[in-house]
């Protein structure tokens, strides 16, 4: 899957959890590419407005949400430092994609973390 908006393409995804060993690398390497496959979709459907953008992170959301088990199967967790780094890349994505009014709460709405 190739980016090509340059900022989301430079953006390190989920940072503060590769820096942080309570978050193994192998788990937060899945939740950078749901993040990724997110864009891809994004720069795919081109949604023209927030009700058609939504969906598309809500359904990521859902990706996050799964990805909590493997956390958990690990002796991790999707907890406060990931909850908010997680949230924070969806809001750097919508805003990337031209979407800076998004509601960060309607983007994760679905979310079970």
């Amino acid at each position: 899957m190739s980016i090509t908006n340059e900022q989301v393409a430079g953006h390190a995804f989920l940072r503060p959890l590769y820096r942080d060993p309570y978050f193994p690398d192998q788990v937060v390497d899945r939740g950078r590419a749901v993040l990724l496959r997110l864009c891809a979709r994004i720069e795919a459907e081109q949604p023209p407005d927030l009700s058609a953008l939504y969906p598309l992170t809500q359904a990521a959301t859902e990706e996050f949400n799964l990805l909590d088990t493997e956390f958990e199967a690990v002796g991790s967790g999707i907890e406060t430092t990931a909850r908010e780094a997680i949230a924070e890349d969806f809001w750097f994505v919508a805003s990337a994609y031209g979407f800076p009014d998004a509601d960060l709460e309607e983007l994760i709405a679905n979310r079970d973390w």
